[in-house]
């Protein structure tokens, strides 16, 4: 590992640790016990109520479903991120691969082993398109892409709940008829090993991305050549490379990782089409899931895996008598000292200089 990723975890890690101690602060504030929260986060996420000496798997599998969006939203910020380009619309390449992983579900008859790629093709695909227009309005007329993401949220979000109330159609005004068994991710084997959690298929595709994420930026000269976009757009163009092209295609990946999630939730975690009346939040946890990532494939995984962690305890916070909120607060914290970086990375220098000062009377 370089010096540079070492940095990079260390200042992770340091941020973690800094949100966590808020959080703890908050707790204690409010007359409880820091105690509690870390028995509600173990219990989230390994199934072991260390207050109770009780095991629970389900808890387990639950854990995953609350990682698993966030990790792929992750890295739709993320790709963007290390390519130069700033994503802030994953929230309705979200919505929108939900759409289209819906629409196929519910449209397209075929055994599961053709049907189930094509509903998440279908996703990744709608993500895909959804992410290359802000790319091509950027390439071709020079308009700020994190304007036109945030927007496209908001058409994401009405353009799902137009659809499927007007066209598709639902039982009770939110939820459309169920999927077909053969368009589904979900797993009697999984489910059982996890005491009856929603734990799917799903998980492979989060894992093929994370794999696929990494291999593409860091294994191929098409990443190169995106990253060095990102890095210098007039130097890749006087180097003879697309500019143009890359940047359409940098946002159409990011969306299609954005895409997948979408399709991920409604055919694995849900079964059925939603109408919503605002959006979950996906994508703007994915822009903290990618910072506290360091925009690096693995980073963005265990990233997402803490704030999985942290979405998996709220509930559970909650009913020992701790505001849910709190999750929030150290999520937001962690976001705030990563990105401070620079105070941090100074106050490790000082400390890294204190430690190595001779002290006073003993020989140099």
């Amino acid at each position: 590992m370089t010096k540079a990723k070492n940095d990079k975890l260390v200042l992770s890690l340091v941020a973690t640790g800094l949100g966590f101690l808020l959080g703890a602060i908050v707790i204690i504030g409010t007359g409880k016990n820091p105690f509690i929260m870390l028995n509600a986060m173990v219990f989230g996420t390994t199934g072991f109520n260390i207050a109770k000496g009780i095991f629970n798997a389900r808890y387990i599998g639950e854990f995953f479903i609350q990682a698993m969006p966030i990790i792929l939203t992750g890295l739709s910020v993320g790709f963007a991120f290390r390519t130069g380009l700033f994503n802030i619309g994953a929230e309705g390449q979200v919505l929108v691969g939900g759409l289209a992983a819906t629409v196929v579900a519910l449209v397209v008859k075929a055994p599961a082993i053709i049907h189930v790629p094509m509903v998440l093709g279908a996703g990744m695909l709608a993500g895909a398109l959804w992410g290359a227009l802000p790319g091509f309005l950027k390439a071709r007329f020079n308009v700020h892409e994190v304007v036109v993401t945030i927007m496209m949220n908001y058409i994401g979000l009405h353009l799902n709940n137009h659809i499927i109330r007007n066209i598709i159609g639902t039982r009770d005004g939110v939820k459309t008829a169920l999927f077909p068994h053969t368009a589904m991710l979900s797993s009697d084997f999984l489910a059982g090993i996890t005491n009856g959690s929603r734990l799917n298929w799903g998980i492979v595709s989060v894992l093929l991305a994370i794999l696929m994420y990494w291999f593409v930026i860091e294994k191929t000269t098409f990443g190169f050549g995106l990253r060095a976009v990102g890095f210098n757009k007039e130097g890749a163009r006087y180097a003879g490379m697309k500019v143009e092209r890359n940047v359409v295609a940098s946002m159409a990946i990011a969306g299609a990782f954005a895409g997948l999630a979408g399709a991920v939730m409604a055919v694995g975690t849900f079964g059925f089409g939603r109408t919503l009346p605002a959006a979950e939040g996906y994508g703007f946890d994915g822009i903290a899931v990618a910072l506290v990532g360091g925009n690096a494939a693995f980073g963005i995984m265990l990233s997402g895996l803490l704030f999985g962690m942290l979405k998996a305890a709220a509930p559970l916070m909650q009913s020992a008598g701790i505001p849910k909120e709190i999750g929030a607060i150290i999520q937001a914290s962690i976001v705030v000292f990563v990105a401070m970086k620079y105070g941090l990375e100074k106050l490790l220098v000082l400390l890294g200089r204190k430690s190595r000062e001779p002290v006073e009377g003993s020989a140099v």
